[in-house]
């Protein structure tokens, strides 16, 4: 069986530094920062303070207001994602197939926040179960792509990825299997998360997983850098428009890039902490070059897992050095999580993005508020530190991975 050539021809992004594809490529190109103090809720006695919330999104600016009093933020993010993606595509809704149109989407937790609330207004009452008859429908991972299918009529498959952080990546990985083996013409993908609460810094915090540098959050997601000390919460959306290359030809689509491979592996190793060698890392992403078909010396340029925390940069970057050998000294490395901080389930997808506009424009985003060297990173690496770098970018690489030790990883290239 011939398997089909998938490509990106729809992009939206929802991010801490721009509430559009658009604002997202700039902020990212000039090395924005989106960490600032939280105002979602009062942090005084919170360990870390601060976090990468959206800035200046009103959900009833893209949503009918009933309807979005009907959903988790995670919900309306995707929602307003999705249909940038779908605009920028310039599908034809009314001529496409819709039985052969799915969304597959990406989501680590879901409905956090109206979780939280419910059970907060529960416990302040009288013991009476006086819940919202949306609680359950509001709260549940996989609502995201059903009100996408919803709101659009696609008939296809439609369901919810949960792998951690690594979520919107394998959901990425199985929409790209649908159209390649032939069940689908479309997929809408990506993933959303909402996790900037209580319980959410909450939780975090408890596992010491987050950055306490309360007198700079603008600094403190500093990957690769000797005194990270942790990552930063990040929250929002990244919609992906995956065709079959046949169908997008045909309708005259732009075209972005080609996904010509995923892979994906397990640690097997600990519940949150990565294999110290990297093993697993290794191991996904050898799977992504054999899936794709292509040499290691191919690839020019890798958006890391890169959350800024002790443990998880040096492994990544052991492994890079592992797979790719001599070569790894020539690509041009970097994470985007020290400008949006850590999107959780959407970091897949949203760092995708980032990686097709790097191909698209020709320039590799930056890994900011690096300062101080860690002497367990080979310095020879070039980890596009603090300013933008120019490079034709025909291969790049996306990682991704989440606790319990999920790994995944998505290989893009210029289109031929």
């Amino acid at each position: 069986m011939e398997l089909r050539r998938v490509v990106v021809t729809g992009l939206g992004a929802l991010t801490p530094i721009g509430n559009t594809k658009d604002e997202y490529w700039e902020a990212l190109i000039s090395g924005k920062s989106g960490a600032a103090p939280i105002t979602y809720f009062d942090t005084e006695k919170f360990k870390t303070k601060f976090a990468c919330e959206l800035k200046n999104f009103n959900a009833t600016d893209f949503l009918d207001r009933k309807e979005a009093r009907k959903m988790d933020r995670f919900t309306q993010y995707a929602m307003v994602a999705s249909d940038e993606a779908i605009a920028d595509s310039k599908l034809d809704l009314d001529a496409v197939n819709k039985l052969r149109v799915g969304v597959i989407w990406g989501a680590g937790i879901g409905g956090l926040e109206t979780f939280q609330d419910e059970v907060l207004n529960f416990a302040a009452g009288d013991g009476t179960p006086r819940f919202n008859p949306f609680f359950i429908p509001k709260m549940i991972a996989d609502i995201a792509p059903g009100n996408i299918s919803i709101k659009h009529g696609f008939m296809g498959p439609n369901y919810t990825t949960v792998s951690a952080c690594a979520s919107s990546a394998n959901a990425m990985i199985d929409a790209l299997n649908y159209i390649r083996l032939g069940h689908c013409d479309v997929v809408v993908t990506g993933g959303s998360e909402a996790a900037v609460t209580i319980a959410g810094m909450g939780g975090f915090n408890a596992m010491h997983a987050l950055s306490t540098r309360n007198e700079s959050p603008e600094t403190a997601s500093r990957p690769f850098d000797a005194t990270r000390d942790g990552f930063v919460l990040g929250e929002g959306a990244g919609a992906i428009v995956l065709e079959d290359y046949e169908h997008a030809k045909a309708r005259g689509a732009k075209i972005y890039a080609e996904v010509v491979g995923g892979g994906m592996s397990s640690d097997a190793y600990h519940m949150t902490a990565p294999h110290p060698e990297g093993i697993g890392v290794i191991a996904v992403m050898k799977n992504c070059l054999e899936n794709a078909g292509l040499k290691p010396e191919e690839v020019d340029h890798i958006n890391t897992h890169g959350t800024s925390t002790p443990l998880g940069d040096v492994a990544e970057l052991k492994a890079i050095s592992e797979v790719f050998g001599a070569h790894a000294k020539t690509i041009n490395i970097n994470s985007t999580k020290s400008m949006t901080g850590h999107l959780l389930g959407a970091a897949g997808a949203i760092e995708s993005i980032a990686s097709i506009l790097a191909m698209e424009h020709g320039i590799v985003p930056p890994t900011i508020n690096h300062e101080v060297v860690d002497e367990n990173i080979d310095s020879e690496l070039n980890l596009t530190l603090n300013k933008a770098q120019k490079r034709d970018v025909k291969v790049a690489m996306s990682n991704t991975f989440g606790f319990g030790g999920h790994n995944a990883c998505v290989l893009f290239k210029k289109i031929d």
